[in-house]
């Protein structure tokens, strides 16, 4: 995956050793330190509800080329995640051959990768599929995604992030926390990242924390939608010059990417969508101390794909996971 300057690639199966992540691109000098990735890690791993396997795996990160005395040297960066739960897996996902191959896995849940991919790579054990398909590769995302942050702090850039909405339920938020280029800083994100809903508004939370239970004591799951903000861009990243150089539409592919993810939205696309064209667009203001700014971000930061000022918004949403 190519998000302009950054190369990102990973490889690994959930129940194999480990997760390896290569990242290219990143300039030399830049202070890296595996403790500040493994942060993101820990977050990644602390939302109520999760599922079982979090309660085996403590993620950490171990920075295996690229760096050194802790800065980066400007040429391919490799990390590994170890899987803890690999010890439980011995036989049935070795690497060599085995003397007594483990019975193949035939049943296809839908929902899942299962059917399209023995169909498409000819498997006659749908475990060959799975374990590549399944989230566990977002661990590999995440500490890149660690890295990536960590380049973008040296420029005044932060990106925060939320649940919007989880099943039939919606949270509150302040209005100018999409709108005002110093809401990175607002006590909302503080209390965000003491929650294990990942929200702020304590009556969604509560709300949200009852509703996971009865679904879990129904043996269901819940879908949501989460939102990212990154405020701090300038105007002028990306392009209008190509159709695969549109920041809009490579944020879309990446979001859209991540396992269990069935819908992208930047800014308020599909509310836009409902709206007269005279209430879906951001008036322009200029002031010769702030700059070029808008008192709206209907548009989400980006205007014909390119980083128009604004924070930009993204929102991903999240089918119920398959797995009853």
């Amino acid at each position: 995956m190519s998000l302009g300057y950054l190369r990102v690639m990973t490889a690994g199966e959930s129940h194999g050793p480990q997760l390896t992540i290569f990242v290219e691109n990143l300039p030399a000098g830049l202070t890296v330190l595996a403790e500040d990735i493994d942060v993101d890690l820990a977050r990644r791993q602390k939302g109520y509800g999760r599922g079982g396997r979090q309660q085996i795996e403590h993620d950490c990160v171990e920075i295996v080329a690229g760096v050194r005395h802790g800065r980066t040297m400007g040429g391919p960066i490799a990390m590994v995640v170890k899987n803890r739960d690999w010890a439980n897996w011995q036989g049935k996902m070795d690497i060599e051959p085995v003397a007594e191959p483990p019975p193949p896995v035939t049943r296809l849940r839908p929902g899942h990768a299962d059917l399209a991919g023995v169909v498409k790579y000819g498997h006659s054990d749908v475990r060959n599929v799975l374990e590549r398909a399944s989230a566990r590769e977002t661990a590999s995302r995440v500490a890149a995604g660690g890295l990536a942050k960590i380049f973008l702090r040296q420029f005044g850039i932060a990106v925060r992030s939320h649940v919007l909405r989880i099943g039939p339920l919606e949270a509150s938020i302040p209005e100018n926390l999409r709108v005002d280029r110093d809401a990175a800083q607002d006590t909302w994100w503080e209390r965000v990242e003491e929650s294990s809903i990942r929200t702020a508004d304590q009556g969604f939370a509560d709300q949200a924390t009852e509703l996971i239970k009865a679904a879990r004591t129904a043996g269901d799951t819940l879908g949501g939608v989460f939102e990212v903000i990154a405020y701090g861009l300038p105007i002028g990243l990306g392009t209008y010059g190509q159709w695969d150089e549109r920041l809009d539409g490579r944020l879309a592919a990446a979001v859209m990417s991540i396992q269990s993810i069935k819908g992208v939205e930047i800014g308020e696309g599909f509310l836009n969508a409902t709206r007269h064209g005279s209430s879906a667009h951001d008036v322009i203001d200029y002031d010769r101390e702030r700059g070029w700014s808008r008192p709206t971000n209907h548009a989400g930061g980006l205007e014909g794909g390119i980083t128009n000022g604004a924070p930009v918004v993204v929102r991903g949403a999240a089918k119920p996971i398959s797995t009853l």
